[in-house]
């Protein structure tokens, strides 16, 4: 009798093993599935990547950089020539001209 005791823990055993690799196969699978489906949900609503991004935040900031370096060059220059300059348009923003 504690021979088929031992085989039927080694069954058992056996059994649980193969149900674990299973599950985990199984897991693996409907990851595949769900990170699919992700990005065909994605790529249909058409978001840029993260390196898109990053390369156009880089350009708006350089142009930023490039707007006020010839800020500073224009009034350097009207400065020389005595020329008063006008009121900058985003000091005028959303104020009432009446005023």
């Amino acid at each position: 009798m504690p021979e088929t005791r031992g085989r039927m823990f080694e069954d058992f055993s056996r059994l649980m093993s193969d149900a674990a690799d299973m599950a985990q196969g199984v897991r693996r699978e409907a990851e595949s599935l769900a990170k699919a489906q992700v990005e065909r949900l994605l790529a249909s609503m058409d978001i840029v990547s993260r390196e898109e991004f990053e390369a156009v935040k880089a350009m708006a900031i350089k142009a930023r950089d490039e707007n006020e370096r010839l800020e500073k060059r224009i009034l350097a220059l009207e400065a020389h020539l005595g020329v008063t300059p006008p009121v900058a348009l985003s000091e005028d923003a959303g104020k009432d001209p009446s005023i």
